[in-house]
C-alpha cells in the first residue's frame, strides 16, 4: 500500500500542482478524491488533515501537509534522490529557485487565477464575467509575462536551464488559461510562448491533464 496519499479534487489547481510533482517524482500514491460539492472538504475526518477545509491534503506516513506549494516542496527535497530533479543542492541555484516561487505564489498566481476565474469558472457555473475586472488583470498579468520573456532570453526555464519547482508551480493556471482568449497573451511573446509549450507537453503533467478529464 503506498504510504502517500494526496486528497483532493482533480479539477482543482492547487490539488494538480501537488499531482504534477508526485508524477515528476515517479511515487506510487493513492489518490483520495474529495467531493467539494458535497462539502467534504469542510467536514472531518478530511479536517483533521487540512483544518482550514480547502483542498489539497496530503499524508506519506505519518506526516500530514496541507497547502500545494509547501507540499510540493516537502515531494521535491524528501524525495531529491527519484524522478526529475525538481530543487537543488547548491545553495546558489536553490535560492533562485526560491525566487522564482515567490514570484509564481505572489506576482503571476494571483491575476491569473482571477482571470481564471472571471473567464471560465464563471461562465462554467453560469455568472456573467466582470469585463472591467478582465482587463485590469490582464494589465497586471502583462507586466509578469514581460519579465518572464526578458527572463527566458537568459536560460530556458524560469529558474535555470533545468525545469523545476518554479515552473512545475505554473502548470495548472496556466493549462486553464490556454483555454480562454489570455492565450493571446502568452502566444504574442515567444519566449513565453515556447515555454508554456514545453512544460505542458511533459508526461508528468499529461497524467494529471489525463485524471482532469476524466473526473
Amino acid at each position: 500500500m503506498a504510504t502517500i496519499k494526496v486528497h483532493g479534487s482533480a479539477m482543482s489547481t492547487a490539488t494538480q500542482r501537488v499531482l504534477a510533482c508526485v508524477h515528476e517524482k515517479g511515487l506510487s500514491y493513492e489518490f483520495v478524491s474529495i467531493n467539494m460539492q458535497a462539502g467534504e472538504h469542510k467536514l472531518e475526518p478530511y479536517t483533521k488533515i487540512n483544518p482550514f477545509g480547502q483542498v489539497p491534503g496530503f499524508e506519506d506516513g505519518d506526516l500530514k501537509l496541507f497547502e500545494s506549494r509547501a507540499i510540493s516542496q516537502y515531494v521535491a527535497h524528501a524525495y531529491a534522490d527519484k524522478g526529475t530533479p525538481l530543487v537543488f543542492s547548491d545553495t546558489k541555484k536553490m535560492a533562485i529557485v526560491a525566487v522564482g516561487l515567490e514570484v509564481e505564489a505572489h506576482h503571476f498566481d494571483g491575476p491569473a487565477s482571477k482571470l481564471a476565474f472571471e473567464l471560465l469558472y464563471k461562465p462554467m457555473l453560469g455568472m456573467v464575467t466582470d469585463e472591467a475586472v478582465v482587463k485590469e488583470h490582464e494589465a497586471k498579468l502583462v507586466k509578469v509575462l514581460d519579465l518572464y520573456e526578458a527572463r527566458l532570453s537568459e536560460c530556458k526555464y524560469l529558474s535555470g536551464d533545468t525545469f523545476t519547482l518554479t515552473d512545475l508551480h505554473h502548470l495548472p493556471v496556466v493549462t486553464y488559461l490556454m483555454g480562454t482568449k489570455i492565450k493571446a497573451l502568452f502566444e504574442a511573446r515567444a519566449r513565453v510562448s515556447a515555454w508554456v509549450n514545453d512544460i505542458m507537453a511533459r508526461p508528468a503533467w499529461q497524467k494529471v491533464v489525463a485524471m482532469k478529464n476524466n473526473n
